[in-house]
């Protein structure tokens, strides 16, 4: 029982020092890391890939669904001129739910509606969802973060 009571106590204090040690981050990253959303999601807008591609690493991986997925850079510029050669795309929405920063690392969870149009002149679609974003700090972007990871889960209906 006392070894039991013990672990229990090391455990706690385990989770308690790793909790410590995940921050919001200062103002000047959360700034920076604004920027760098706004970027990204004007850039998309404009159809502007050479613009996205410079907030994106090198070795970018993209889980645009389940079986949709995009490895490195190269891979997502071809996507990325696919896409805008069918359809125009337009942020309604990107709702910060979480942001915690760790060393070089920023974890970003976000609710987005995007206003998708197709080229051919078909109707206007809005799907939603929430993704998760994975950011390190890169003195190759503008706003000094990039997109390591992205994980997108479209909202189920």
């Amino acid at each position: 029982m006392k070894a039991l009571a013990t672990l229990v106590i090391i455990i706690l204090l385990i989770m308690n020092y790793c909790a410590a040690q995940v921050n919001t981050g200062t103002n000047e990253d959360k700034k920076a890391l604004e920027q760098t959303s706004i970027a990204i999601r004007s850039a998309f807008t404009n159809g502007d890939v050479p613009t996205i591609l410079l907030y994106h690493h090198p070795d970018i991986r993209k889980a645009l669904g389940y079986t949709h997925i995009i490895n490195g850079r190269d891979e997502l510029e071809k996507d990325l001129k696919n896409t805008f050669s069918l359809v125009k795309l337009k942020w309604l929405k990107n709702d910060v739910e979480s942001l915690i920063f760790q060393d070089n690392t920023a974890i970003e969870m976000t609710v987005y509606t995007i206003e998708i149009t197709p080229n051919d002149g078909n109707k206007p679609f809005t799907p939603t969802g929430r993704a998760m974003i994975i950011y390190i700090r890169s003195n190759q972007s503008p706003s000094g973060w990039v997109s390591l990871r992205e994980l997108i889960q479209p909202e189920s209906k």
